[in-house]
């Protein structure tokens, strides 16, 4: 068994893109050790030392690798500690939005009739909502805060999974093992547990690393807004409204650092997430 785990782990890794792969585990890295390798504090600035620019140039200093902001803080302290926020937000929002979506759609694929009309006419109407409005009208509501981010997204999120699990478990309880489990005389719920959520697992993972990188993208957007992580938190989004003054006057680092983390996050999430939907469908796997 031992060995015939090293065989499937090194058939992952010669599959799977490794650049997606790298950067994301070491964006995972740096926001679990950002108390370790951030130089400064990131929240507290020197108003002696503002807009430095990055170490290369001109007036840059060694101990401001990437420069500092309009308040004299640390830009790469920010960055580090800002990829403990957004990875924390996109993990949690995608965990909340997956069980919700998840437990909805087995619901309504397996059980069908009223049920399955009245959780997917809801589940339709919910996804015809803008989600950038929606979130800022709920952040409103909320007030700022890492947490009511993680909640509103999770809240936001739910029925692209309902909308797949419903799906999925269509086709997967008219397949003969599940009849012949209900000959056998096993109840709904133990087939629902033995039969069905362990063949949605991998639609659910696959469409998680790809909502990753949508959530990123939306906390970045309501916190560039105003309505998501408060000040003084660095999170990426603030970073970059707080500096999209400063572009016009030249101070590029204040926005090019913090827009270049969010693309690198969420494009490695989106090749993960493309090369698990080809690795985990049979037709793909099979040309491949």
């Amino acid at each position: 068994m031992g060995a015939g785990f090293i065989v499937w782990l090194k058939d992952i890794w010669r599959r799977v893109p490794k650049g997606a792969v790298i950067i994301i585990l070491l964006l995972i890295a740096t926001a679990v050790f950002a108390d370790f390798m951030a130089l400064h504090d990131p929240e507290i600035g020197d108003p002696r030392q503002r807009l430095l620019p990055p170490v290369w140039g001109a007036g840059g200093q060694w101990s401001y690798l990437l420069g500092t902001d309009t308040m004299g803080r640390d830009v790469l302290s920010r960055l580090i500690y800002g990829s403990r926020i957004s990875l924390l937000v996109a993990f949690s929002a995608v965990i909340i939005a997956g069980c919700i979506g998840t437990v909805l759609g087995v619901i309504a694929g397996f059980f069908g009739g009223w049920v399955d009309q009245v959780i997917m006419r809801f589940t339709d109407a919910w996804l015809s909502i803008p989600t950038v409005m929606f979130g800022v009208l709920m952040a409103v509501i909320l007030g700022p805060g890492v947490w009511n981010i993680v909640i509103i997204l999770g809240g936001t999120f739910w029925s692209r999974y309902a909308r797949v699990v419903r799906g999925q478990t269509l086709s997967i309880k008219s397949r003969d093992f599940v009849q012949l489990a209900r000959i056998a005389g096993c109840g709904k719920f133990w087939i629902i547990r033995k039969h069905i959520l362990p063949n949605v697992f991998d639609s659910v993972i696959t469409l998680s690393s790809l909502q990753i990188g949508i959530v990123i993208v939306v906390e970045a957007s309501l916190t560039f807004l105003g309505v998501g992580v408060p000040p003084p938190k660095p999170a990426w989004g603030l970073m970059l409204s707080e500096g999209r003054g400063g572009l016009l006057a030249g101070y590029w680092w204040l926005v090019i650092f913090p827009g270049v983390a969010i693309a690198l996050l969420v494009t490695s999430f989106n090749v993960i997430g493309d090369w698990l939907r080809r690795y985990l469908d049979p037709f793909y796997r099979n040309i491949e």
